[in-house]
């Protein structure tokens, strides 16, 4: 798994936001496919004990399920962006159709900011998507947290060995990631609190 984006892929999608200008020693928290009651409130509980703010790339039909715990990221200070209504997957779709459940998830979702679901997206679709005023949020870390297969300690050293100011770390906000995350997450914001690090949202 890759933990840290090549330049090789910032050189084929130059298009996409990749890393964030940072003031000073700023990083910026993300996390994927919520929100929902088993693992959401925990992140949200745990960014307010360290002080961080962080995004949430919401699904848009979790945001229908459980609009307290939406509201609530947005009332605690954090940024919000679109992760599609369904989580589809852009190779695998018809830009027509992808279009439309990002569109959907729009009313749902009050942000300019959009994340592909698996990272995975069209040339086309960025287009299209970005027409619409959105800005394409990728990342520079991934934690790896979402894959059975890895220990939690492997998911915070992924994060360990790559964080420095501007980068985007990817978490996930799901019942998959939970064990791995909440170990990782934790332990990053310790590791943050400790090296100066200072976590912020995205804005644009």
């Amino acid at each position: 798994m890759i933990a840290n984006i090549p330049k090789v892929l910032k050189k084929i999608y130059p298009l996409l936001n990749w890393d964030e200008t940072p003031d000073g020693n700023e990083v910026f928290l993300t996390f994927d496919d919520g929100p929902i009651p088993e693992v959401t409130p925990w992140v949200l509980e745990k960014l307010k004990e360290y002080d961080v703010k962080a995004t949430f790339f919401c699904i848009g039909d979790n945001v229908l399920k459980h609009p307290k715990i939406y509201q609530r990221i947005l009332d605690e200070g954090h940024a919000v962006g679109n992760h599609t209504h369904k989580h589809l997957k852009g190779w695998n779709t018809d830009d027509g159709t992808y279009l439309k459940d990002i569109e959907n998830a729009g009313e749902f979702i009050s942000s300019n900011l959009f994340r592909p679901p698996y990272g995975r997206i069209k040339k086309s679709q960025i287009k299209l998507i970005q027409s619409l005023n959105y800005h394409i949020i990728m990342w520079s870390i991934l934690s790896g947290d979402y894959n059975k297969n890895r220990s939690p300690e492997a998911c915070f050293n992924n994060v360990k060995r790559n964080l420095k100011p501007g980068s985007v770390v990817v978490f996930h906000d799901s019942i998959k990631a939970d064990n791995n995350m909440r170990y990782a997450l934790e332990k990053t914001l310790i590791f943050m609190r400790e090296n100066n690090f200072k976590g912020v949202s995205i804005k644009r």
